[in-house]
């Protein structure tokens, strides 16, 4: 299972036991798009080869406002 953890300037992952950071440029520059415009599944195909994607995406912005 792999969780994701936004803020402002990145997302924290936990894939397969290991923790690491996505930094907002990062996700940009893979991605093509502005970091609020970009979805949670977007970022979850970032850090696994086929994920099993459930729900409606979800845009950055989205997340941030909600919490």
């Amino acid at each position: 299972m792999t969780i994701l953890s936004f803020d402002d300037d990145g997302v924290d992952v936990v894939y397969e036991g290991t923790e690491f950071r996505l930094e907002k440029a990062l996700i940009e520059e893979a991605i093509g798009k502005s970091y609020p415009d970009v979805t949670d599944h977007e970022v979850l195909k970032i850090v696994e080869k086929e994920p099993a994607l459930s729900g409606e995406p979800r845009r950055v912005r989205d997340i941030l406002n909600s919490s």
